[in-house]
Formats: C-alpha cells, sequence, structure tokens
C-alpha cells in the first residue's frame, strides 16, 4: 500500500493537503475527508443532484448492524450512476456489470477518520479489459470522492 499526498488547484485551501492511499493490487482507492460520515454523504448525494447522476441506493451498513444489535463504526455505501455512461462499458464488457452501479464507500477508521473509498477506474479497466476511451465514462469517481471530501 502507498500513499500520496496531493494538493489540487482550486479545490483545497492553501496549507491544507489531500491524503489519500491505494491498496494497488486490490485496486481501491482511499481518500480521507474533513467531514463526519453523515455530512460526507450528504455532500455526495448533492455532487451527484447537482451533476445529475442518478443515486440508486444508500446502504447504511452501521444502521443495519445496530439494528441486530451489534456496532460498528459508520460505515455507508452509495450505488450511483448514469445508463448513458454505464450502458456502453457493458455493451463492451458484459462482466463489469458486476461492478456497475459505481459505489463510494463512506467510512470511519478505529481512530475516528473518515474515508471515501471507491474502485480504481484503471483496476476496473484491467479488471473487465476495457478500451482506454471507456474509461473516461467512470472516471468521474474519484473527482467526485474528493470535491466531497474537501
Amino acid at each position: 500500500m502507498w500513499r500520496l499526498a496531493i494538493l489540487l488547484t482550486g479545490l483545497l485551501l492553501p496549507g491544507m493537503e489531500l491524503q489519500m492511499k491505494m491498496n494497488e493490487k486490490a485496486g481501491i482507492v482511499d481518500v480521507s475527508s474533513n467531514y463526519s460520515v453523515d455530512q460526507t454523504v450528504e455532500r455526495l448525494k448533492g455532487l451527484l443532484r447537482s451533476k445529475g447522476i442518478t443515486l440508486f441506493a444508500l446502504i447504511d451498513h452501521s444502521g443495519e448492524a445496530e439494528k441486530v444489535g451489534m456496532k460498528m463504526p459508520p460505515t455507508k455505501l452509495l450505488i450511483f450512476g448514469s445508463p448513458k455512461a454505464g450502458t456502453p462499458l457493458m455493451l463492451a464488457a458484459p462482466s463489469i456489470a458486476i461492478d456497475l452501479p459505481l459505489k463510494i464507500l463512506v467510512w470511519e477508521d478505529s481512530r475516528g477518520r473518515v474515508w471515501l473509498s471507491y474502485n480504481s477506474p484503471e483496476y476496473l479497466k484491467e479488471r473487465h479489459d476495457l478500451q482506454q476511451d471507456l474509461v473516461r465514462n467512470i472516471a468521474a469517481v474519484g473527482e467526485l470522492a474528493k470535491e466531497a471530501a474537501q
């Protein structure tokens, strides 16, 4: 696993850093959030609405755990996408339907830090042998995560 701190012009205030880490083997990118899980989820929902992207489901894993008497840190999964963007991918590589719609997991670690996690578009490209020109249809997931986190 490696860590990367980058400064995104226009998205961060001076002196702030965006913390990201990626488990290269699993293809998962983690972006740290400056907000609570609930605030991050609301920011992400607003971004999806503003961009005309459909939120298909919001799964509250920690809320469901609580219903059965178990406790876990706040953990929520947003499932979202656009048939206009996703359908060409599924026509080119039907197996990608197992990874679509796109997902962002918003979770709190044991230290109280909040993260947004998603599948790397490059990982999905390799996993499903997609043509490079189709990757743009799923590349927005990273920008959505970064914007919701900051």
